[in-house]
């Protein structure tokens, strides 16, 4: 067995490591971190459609809700019914000791997504249909419902998702 100095070892594995970093840096930012708020204006909201809907503006919302987060593993209220084209701001507020999250999506992308986050829990995200909530904190997320249809939101931190930390949200189209 040959014994390899201690600097060349950790260069090495610096240059291991070197195509991760390289991907990091020059990846599009997919979607966990906090969304930090300043006394600054807010950036322009990122309007994508979704299956589940599209981002707005906070001024458009016209109703809010608010979604308690606790470690117990549960939202409160758990369901929500929307109409198809309401714009709501969900208030998300944790009420436990631990960071938890909200994320809205069909219930299959959640799951998917809830695998990917067991095996990169420090993954980072900013997306308008995720927040991030730090003990003790709140965050929102303005949201048009312009689809109909059965879809969920859930904390999808390891551990909280197959804990049954979830909710359903009905969107009736309009009549």
């Amino acid at each position: 067995m040959t014994h390899t100095p201690p600097t060349r070892r950790r260069f090495q594995q610096l240059l291991a490591l070197a195509p991760l970093a390289a991907w990091l840096v020059h990846r599009p930012a997919s979607a966990h971190g906090e969304k930090h708020q300043s006394g600054a204006a807010a950036a322009p909201v990122v309007k994508e459609q979704k299956p589940w809907g599209i981002a707005a503006e906070t001024r458009e919302a016209k109703r809010s809700i608010e979604i308690r987060m606790s470690d117990n593993m549960l939202f409160t209220p758990s369901h929500l019914d929307v109409r198809e084209g309401e714009t709501l701001r969900l208030r998300a507020v944790n009420r436990g000791k631990m960071l938890h999250e909200i994320v809205i999506g069909t219930p299959e992308e959640l799951q998917a997504h809830a695998e990917i986050m067991k095996k990169h829990p420090d993954m980072e995200h900013d997306e308008p249909y995720m927040a991030h909530v730090p003990a003790g904190q709140r965050s929102d997320i303005t949201w048009t419902f312009n689809r109909a249809g059965d879809f969920e939101f859930a904390c999808l931190l390891p551990g909280h998702f197959d804990a049954g930390m979830r909710g359903t949200i009905r969107v009736t189209p309009l009549a």
